[in-house]
């Protein structure tokens, strides 16, 4: 499960309306409004909002996706009861709710529109919500038993909006440039080639780094928070495993290529020189990947046969 969470809006109107009118759009929940009508429903929504009227941005919107592996496990009470779950530990309670489902994508959805003017007039904070929508969908995907992608190889990048497109554009952008460098601040200098900061949380009182950030235009994130492969140990980890196998990589080159020498110097004097090296050792024109030994070419066995048919035809 995935749950995405735009920033809270400031008219009931208009994602109600996207939320209820569209094709195939089915109500599955609804707490504290009424859901015979549409302008039913946004002026209970709105009538509660006036409580708290220094909160402008009073409309609370999130969709939750679910795997299209899921299908088979996801009926609508199902879905509803995950949800509600999902808000409890999202600490969204005692407010406004409603609960819609779509069916214009492959993948389960439910969309969820809720009210940050909770029952008492006070505000529910969007604190903290993307690093909390992350923690909470997995451990519910966990625990119904839902598929778990590896990674992030089957997101559908281009769907996503916002914050969640730019989070997988940095994972990738960040991901290419470890196999690249050296050390950290060889990566440092490799992102700030392609827009991104990169900033170091220190151990208070000493020059150990601690922790790792990214940012990009006004957003910034914790490497951990972008994918738990992005964390400070996760990185220079990957980057001394890169650099560990490049210089086997190289060893093993350089021993496959003395050994090629000694093998040619043992040979030269038995080796028949078939064509012209261009001025070039034997050696040389081994180790060109476009040197090519000539083979005769071969006929097969049918074709040796279509040969043999078309000759008496011949006759």
């Amino acid at each position: 499960m995935i749950g995405k969470v735009p920033k809270p809006g400031k008219s009931f109107g208009g994602c109600i309306e996207y939320n209820v009118l569209k094709k195939d759009a089915a109500v599955l929940y609804a707490d504290g409004v009424r859901i015979d009508k549409v302008a039913h429903t946004i002026d209970d929504f709105n009538m509660q909002r006036k409580m708290n009227p220094s909160l402008g941005q009073a409309v609370g919107h999130i969709a939750l996706s679910w795997s299209p592996n899921d299908k088979g496990k996801l009926d609508d009470e199902k879905m509803v009861e995950i949800a509600k779950e999902y808000l409890q530990k999202m600490k969204i309670q005692d407010t406004q709710v409603l609960m819609v489902r779509h069916k214009d994508k492959e993948h389960p959805h439910l969309h969820i529109v809720y009210n940050r003017v909770n029952n008492q007039g006070k505000t529910i904070t969007d604190k903290f919500q993307h690093y909390n929508n992350l923690k909470f969908s997995k451990q519910l995907t966990l625990k119904y038993g839902m598929y778990m992608a590896k990674g992030k190889e089957q997101v559908n990048r281009p769907q996503l909006k916002g914050i969640d497109k730019l989070k997988y554009e940095l994972h990738d952008t960040i991901k290419a440039a470890i196999k690249k460098v050296n050390n950290i601040t060889e990566l440092k200098k490799e992102l700030a080639k392609q827009g991104i900061d990169t900033y170091f949380k220190f151990r208070s009182g000493t020059s150990e780094i601690q922790g790792i950030s990214f940012g990009k235009g006004k957003y910034k994130f914790k490497g951990s928070e972008i994918d738990r492969s992005l964390s400070y140990s996760k990185i220079t980890q990957a980057i001394q495993q890169n650099v560990q196998q490049r210089e086997s990589e190289q060893v093993q080159h350089k021993q496959f290529v003395s050994d090629l020498k000694a093998a040619v110097q043992s040979q030269t004097s038995a080796f028949p020189q078939r064509q012209s090296t261009g001025g070039k050792s034997l050696l040389e024109v081994l180790l060109t990947p476009e040197y090519i030994e000539p083979m005769p070419y071969i006929y097969d066995t049918d074709e040796r046969k279509k040969k043999r048919k078309k000759a008496k035809s011949d006759l």
